[in-house]
């Protein structure tokens, strides 16, 4: 069991009782029809963890947080700590999922998970969407394997190759690190379609389920695919 995963919902639990969370979430109520019922954080948690109670409400309570985290301010950031503490029981079934397949160690595991779900909390089309506890969890889960499956994938390339011939890959041994570098890289080549690059080219998704994932159509994210690899040719290519 890793303390520092607990400890992590510990200090949320802690946040939401502040009151300048109080005052954020008091925006949320206004401005979501369906959590306006709610005079405390906590009772919309109770409502979402309760066993009983109609699948279709706790759905449209979720949908109503979603749209408040992809807003802005500190009621984006009451909203997704609330959807955080919502999916938690989910999440931790994924955390004890991801240390039995052995995906890495505790507190990375943990980081991994946050930081996933938080980008797939920020970036659901709920358009798109049948059932939003799901679906994130299911993303966040599916991406941790592919992710895991394509580092063993790039070890075993290494451990096949003539340590001569790849120093300079000692720095890509932090996966966290290295994606992060490869962000900041594509970024400053071809600017916000990084991300969409990197996931088709880099992760293996494909152009439909990353579609899906930044809120496009599939035809839009075909011709913003197409331009972003030439945009990165003639870059690489002035480089070169």
């Amino acid at each position: 069991m890793s303390f520092a995963w607990h400890e992590i919902r510990d200090h949320l639990m802690q946040t939401s009782t502040a009151l300048s969370f109080q005052r954020s979430f008091a925006v949320i109520r206004r401005s979501q029809k369906p959590i306006g019922a709610f005079r405390e954080p906590s009772a919309v948690l109770d409502t979402l963890h309760r066993q009983s109670g109609s699948p279709d409400r706790k759905n449209l309570i979720l949908a109503a947080l979603v749209r408040a985290a992809q807003g802005d301010g500190p009621a984006a950031d009451c909203a997704l700590s609330l959807m955080l503490l919502a999916l938690w029981p989910g999440l931790d079934a994924v955390r004890r999922r991801s240390s039995w397949r052995k995906i890495g160690a505790p507190d990375e595991v943990a980081s991994d998970i946050l930081a996933r779900t938080t980008e797939a909390i920020r970036g659901l089309d709920l358009q798109r969407v049948n059932r939003v506890a799901a679906t994130v969890l299911r993303n966040v889960e599916r991406d941790m394997i592919r992710a895991r499956q394509r580092e063993a994938d790039r070890q075993s390339l290494v451990s096949d190759t003539d340590p001569d011939d790849v120093a300079g890959d000692r720095d890509a041994q932090d996966p966290a690190l290295s994606h992060a570098r490869l962000q900041d890289d594509m970024r400053r080549l071809i600017g916000p379609d990084a991300t969409l690059v990197i996931r088709v080219a880099v992760e293996g998704f494909s152009q439909a389920e990353v579609a899906t994932e930044l809120g496009l159509s599939e035809a839009a994210a075909r011709k913003r695919y197409q331009r972003a690899t030439r945009k990165l040719c003639d870059a690489l290519h002035e480089i070169g």
